[in-house]
């Protein structure tokens, strides 16, 4: 063995060695970075908590019907933290089975019937129930029910109140947050394909490639994005998956525009020229040594696509076109309860808007944090 090899040898083998811990040490730096921005993570911790409200669901909501939609007409448009006692009557309704998995994800209808209840008078083996109107006096409805037949009676707090129709409104925030957080997931996931792969091409094939897509790029941007996420619902229709396909479509030119100009400014460095004299193809080139190392630019513009996307589906809700009744969705909850801003029912409007302003000012201040972080010329 010469002393060129052994060289080489002892200098691979040292790499090998240095690579990881350089790494770490990198991501540990931009970690601390991170750390030492309180808003962004503030702003994370928010975003963490309505992930986790998304997942759990049906399992934290009071109200774990499909939809969040028991309605009770005599309870509507109850204030905040109102109370309320219940009545559960077994009326012999058939109870389905369901695990806590399928619970979670779908709901669960009421095996029992729940009438909200003003006072319970026991009269020997029945009891007389007289049904909650809200009114003064109350003046219910009287129900003389067996002993047997009564479940349970328990007192119901409705944290945010109730609605026109008398459903629960904390419940509907909740299911409404997984709507908001996974149109924006499954769109951002749309428009990253789309996005990463025309910008790359654009900018490492350059010439007529770059001319072209750049044309497409200049045509999408041009045309105004409202418009042209409402157009491309009225083609596929309304409907929730039509939601994740029509906000994809149109946030990918963000994306494409920012891959385009990063891989421009990289792709005559050192490694990419020697991975061309290594004989590696070309899209090994492109996703396996150039996409790595704009990740930092990909990360920051998608944590804002990703305000961007909630912010388009809640204006599509709000129109009517995106997510449609019963499925709640913080746009449809403003569009239904509007109406009551100049009434005394004003926070039925305010509380999904300020639920849709809290998680975009977190996205954004996400998107800060994370350039801030990733900006290697700051200590």
């Amino acid at each position: 063995m010469n002393i060129q090899s052994l060289f080489s040898r002892k200098h691979r083998d040292f790499l090998q060695q240095e690579a990881p811990h350089q790494s770490s040490s990198l991501s540990a730096m931009a970690w601390r970075r991170f750390c030492r921005n309180r808003l962004s993570v503030l702003s994370l911790m928010v975003i963490g908590m309505f992930v986790v409200m998304a997942i759990l669901g049906y399992l934290i909501t009071p109200d774990s019907t499909p939809h969040c939609n028991q309605q009770y007409l005599e309870l509507a448009t109850l204030k905040p933290m109102s109370r309320v006692e219940f009545t559960y009557i077994d009326d012999g309704l058939p109870a389905s089975k369901t695990n806590i998995f399928r619970k979670m994800l779908f709901g669960q209808q009421l095996p029992y019937t729940a009438i909200p209840t003003y006072c319970t008078t026991i009269m020997g083996d029945s009891v007389a129930v007289e049904t909650y109107t809200g009114s003064v006096p109350n003046d219910g409805e009287i129900r003389v029910v067996p002993k047997e037949k009564i479940v349970e009676c328990k007192t119901r707090t409705f944290l945010l109140g109730t609605d026109g129709y008398g459903r629960d409104v904390f419940s509907m925030i909740v299911i409404g947050s997984r709507v908001s957080l996974s149109v924006g997931l499954i769109a951002i996931m749309i428009a990253l394909v789309i996005g990463i792969t025309l910008g790359a091409m654009a900018a490492y094939f350059g010439g007529w490639v770059d001319n072209l897509i750049t044309w497409l790029i200049n045509v999408v941007w041009s045309i105004p994005t409202v418009l042209l996420v409402i157009a491309i619902t009225f083609a596929l229709g309304k409907g929730f998956w039509q939601v994740f396909i029509a906000v994809g479509l149109t946030m990918w030119v963000d994306i494409a525009r920012v891959v385009r100009g990063q891989v421009f400014s990289i792709k005559e460095k050192e490694y990419v020229e020697a991975a061309h004299a290594l004989g590696y193809g070309t899209f090994r080139t492109i996703f396996k040594h150039i996409l790595p190392n704009i990740t930092g630019a990909i990360i920051v513009v998608t944590a804002s696509n990703f305000a961007s996307a909630i912010l388009l589906e809640a204006g599509l809700s709000f129109l009517g076109i995106g997510v449609q009744p019963p499925m709640p969705s913080w746009g449809s909850m403003v569009k239904e309860n509007y109406s009551y801003i100049l009434l005394d029912s004003a926070y039925l409007p305010l509380i999904p808007g300020i639920a849709i302003m809290i998680i975009v000012l977190a996205f954004m201040l996400l998107g800060n944090g994370l350039r801030d972080a990733l900006d290697t010329h700051k200590s």
